[in-house]
């Protein structure tokens, strides 16, 4: 195992830090009650490094009594690399926030994801799910498009700086479309990077527009559930984002040659 002390943050190492849960009945409870109190309570008996990324990134084998075993991927706030435009020690909660708001808007398509200890301190813990092994990316996205235009909103309305092709996949045992990798959302200053630009200019589908309707409606509540995670600006810039995608219904166009990431 790679040591990694160089990157932890100035804040103390909390391994044993109580589960963060969202208190507020707008993230609603999904399906998945049963894998979040897993992933939040299942003692990590396993963590090997996964050799990929800028940032270290573990998957763990979780286990408890009278449940099967499970897969999961394990990103430490002492594993993230400094970054210029993102603070310290923030990615694991930006992470945390994305899946409560896909929980908010009711768009489930990031997999499970809690925030616990860890062997390498506080972090998110997300369900790991394997992506369908095809030969054609193209083949696996037929007849997605409703999916996609609700994963290219979502990285639109959290200015998701890191939606990669890798980012989104048909899962290889539930045929669902999934989305990953979420830590660098939320930003004050425009930072959107994606692969998906295929709706540039297109309306905004009826159903996501209502969804963002509700959203700002209870702005409120949303903001209190969100606040542990994000700053108070990040907080307002996401409902600004949301009030100026009901006033201009469209997808947006890219600004600059680093809106696409490269290599990807």
């Amino acid at each position: 195992m790679r040591n990694f002390r160089s990157r932890q943050s100035p804040e103390p190492d909390q391994p044993n830090q109580p589960v963060q849960r969202p208190a507020d009945p707008l993230a609603r409870v999904p399906r998945d009650r049963t894998m979040l109190r897993l992933l939040e309570t299942a003692e990590i008996t396993d963590c090997q490094l996964v050799p990929y990324g800028s940032n270290y990134t573990f998957a763990v084998a979780l286990e408890q009594p009278d449940a099967d075993a499970l897969i999961g991927i394990y990103k430490p706030r002492n594993g993230e690399a400094p970054l210029w435009d993102f603070d310290s020690g923030t990615l694991y909660r930006r992470e945390y926030a994305s899946y409560l708001l896909s929980r908010v808007l009711g768009w489930h398509f990031i997999p499970p994801t809690v925030i616990r200890g860890g062997p390498h301190g506080v972090g998110t813990v997300q369900q790991y799910v394997e992506p369908r092994r095809e030969t054609s990316r193209h083949s696996q996205l037929d007849d997605r498009e409703a999916e996609l235009r609700r994963i290219c909103l979502f990285d639109v309305l959290t200015n998701n700086a890191d939606r990669k092709g890798s980012h989104y996949f048909v899962g290889e045992h539930d045929g669902r479309l999934w989305g990953i990798d979420h830590g660098l959302t939320f930003n004050a200053q425009p930072k959107l990077r994606t692969v998906i630009w295929d709706y540039c200019g297109e309306p905004i589908p009826d159903d996501l527009r209502a969804d963002l309707r509700r959203l700002v409606r209870h702005q409120r509540a949303v903001q209190r559930l969100l606040a542990p995670y994000l700053s108070g600006s990040e907080l307002r810039v996401l409902f600004r984002r949301a009030a100026d995608l009901l006033l201009q219904p469209v997808y947006p166009h890219p600004t600059h040659r680093r809106s696409i990431p490269y290599g990807w």
